[in-house]
């Protein structure tokens, strides 16, 4: 990609965190205008990346160069009772300017807070109506929305401001389908560079490309995100295969080398027995072992040299092999047998009942309760009138809230398993969370310095080793912040594990991939309804 019509250009850009941890290391590349899908696992440093070129942190090295002002939404939104929708939209200044100048009031700060921005209600009305709303909501208290309409009125601000450079980081986390619905059409003909990092594939689906930060390097691909998968997937099978190859031209050196070495140790023991037996002249035998010295160099000289170049070639295409980061479990089992009566889902129209090893799937709109529907069935609480409630039967249930908050974070990755599992050695421990990617070292680590998908694999750990095993796993949004390699951890071990689930999840492509038993879909009414997988 050309530099010259890029709008945010890093030459050998670094950042390391106040303590030393490098968060990024020396990164060249850049990004041009349109939109822009980042995409990487968790800790390679997007996020951090996303602040870099909002300004929010300083580079530790290199240079960062950006053209024009940058529009930043971060993963988590602040703001206080006083916030009005125009200040969540980034326009109050403005929109307080016109009406000061509309008063009578013709100070010139007033004209230079407007600029060329006469018209921001009309356009921010164009795009409030998308949401339900109008520049008559202007002073409204952002208290009085909910989580999802907040996120999506920060983000139809950053497009009504038409600023050259936008980034959003993780903006579809925690909104429902209509939500996600109507982000898609905001993000359509977006003004100027947008950069989205996303663990939305349906969301990266609709970039114009794609930007991936891997083992240190930044590299943009010119199609959306199921585009670049595909070619990675290519790419990576080649090279598997470029691998074997190179690694069986090794082989076959070697044995050559091999077989080299018994023919000159055969010639040499020939020579030495016909210099014994003096069979010819002194000055021929010397001659003829001098020769047989100079040849056997050479051959080993050669032999060598391409033992050498293979090798090289080896190492060259192994390093175009990505790790295998697919996990592979041998969970206990939990012992659920068919008959077995494991949970009771009363809505305020039927009771579902869980049986065996079901699996069942909770959806419907933010608001309508299903996160408090799980913490009142997990917890025991009583049924609260006009709302649906659940009783446990099983004896031993695993709990994964949204904030994976069940963790010490005082503790270490070892010590949270022990707490679960006590009665385990901690060799076994240690074998298991090797399974989910969790090796050396890095069970040692306290649980504050994990990373997002770290935390996930640990508190996924907690609940899948717990001896006893449990018999009923509860997840909310297990899905969140989770990068794509993390997901497909998760649909395994979810698909090898032979107990109950009930889980809440808007990710329908997640949801495709559980061998689910039924989905219900449940209203603010507190109704069940079957909804077709």
């Amino acid at each position: 990609m050309s530099s010259s019509n890029s709008s945010v250009v890093l030459s050998n850009l670094s950042f390391a965190w106040p303590d030393g941890e490098l968060a990024i290391p020396s990164i060249t590349g850049s990004f041009s205008s349109g939109r822009t899908g980042l995409v990487g696992t968790n800790g390679a440093g997007k996020s951090t990346l996303l602040r870099l070129i909002a300004g929010e942190l300083t580079p530790t090295g290199g240079t960062l160069n950006v053209t024009g002002e940058v529009g930043y939404l971060p993963q988590t939104l602040t703001w206080h009772d006083s916030t009005t929708m125009a200040d969540l939209l980034g326009i109050a200044p403005i929109v307080d300017a016109i009406r000061a100048i509309e008063g009578g009031d013709v100070d010139e700060r007033h004209f230079d807070t407007i600029g060329d921005d006469w018209d921001i209600e009309a356009r921010a009305d164009e795009q409030l109506r998308r949401l339900g709303f109008t520049v008559q909501d202007l002073d409204r208290s952002v208290s009085q929305l909910s989580g999802g309409e907040v996120m999506l009125i920060a983000i139809t601000g950053l497009k009504v401001r038409r600023l050259p450079i936008t980034l959003l980081d993780e903006p579809s986390n925690n909104l429902d389908r209509e939500a996600k619905a109507t982000l898609a059409l905001l993000i359509e003909e977006w003004p100027g560079t947008l950069i989205v990092v996303s663990h939305d594939l349906d969301l990266l689906d609709r970039m114009d490309q794609t930007a991936e930060l891997y083992a240190g390097r930044l590299a943009v691909f010119g199609g959306p995100y199921s585009e670049w998968k595909e070619n990675l997937d290519r790419e990576q099978a080649a090279a598997v295969q470029s691998s074997q190859a190179a690694d069986h031209a090794v082989k076959v050196e070697r044995r050559q080398r091999a077989e080299a070495e018994s023919k000159l140790a055969k010639r040499s023991k020939t020579a030495r027995t016909a210099n014994e037996k003096k069979r010819g002249s002194k000055i021929l035998m010397n001659g003829l072992a001098s020769r047989a010295e100079n040849s056997a160099g050479k051959l080993r000289m050669g032999l060598d040299d391409k033992l050498g170049a293979a090798q090289a070639s080896r190492e060259e295409a192994a390093a175009r092999v990505r790790p295998d980061q697919k996990i592979s479990l041998q969970l206990p089992d939990p012992g659920v047998p068919a008959s077995r009566r494991v949970a009771e889902l009363q809505g305020t129209n039927r009771l579902i009942i869980i049986q065996g090893p079901e699996r069942v799937a909770l959806i419907g709109p933010n608001g309508v309760g299903k996160t408090t529907f799980l913490e009142n069935l997990v917890r025991g609480n009583p049924n609260e009138p006009g709302r649906a409630h659940g009783i446990l039967h099983a004896d031993r249930v695993g709990y994964l809230s949204q904030r994976l908050n069940g963790l010490d974070d005082t503790a270490t990755v070892l010590e949270n398993i022990r707490m679960v599992a006590p009665q385990v050695p901690d060799a076994q421990i240690r074998n298991q969370l090797g399974r989910l990617l969790i090796k050396g070292d890095n069970v040692n680590r306290p649980i504050s310095t994990l990373s997002g998908g770290e935390r996930f694999r640990v508190s996924l750990a907690s609940l899948l080793f717990a001896d006893p095993p449990a018999q009923l796993l509860v997840l909310d949004e297990p899905t969140n912040n989770l990068d794509a390699v993390s997901v497909e951890q998760l649909v395994e071990a979810l698909n090898s594990y032979r107990g109950a689930i009930v889980l809440v999840s808007h990710d329908d492509r997640f949801l495709a991939r559980l061998r689910l038993t039924r989905i219900l879909a449940l209203d603010a009414a507190g109704r069940f309804e079957d909804v077709d997988g």
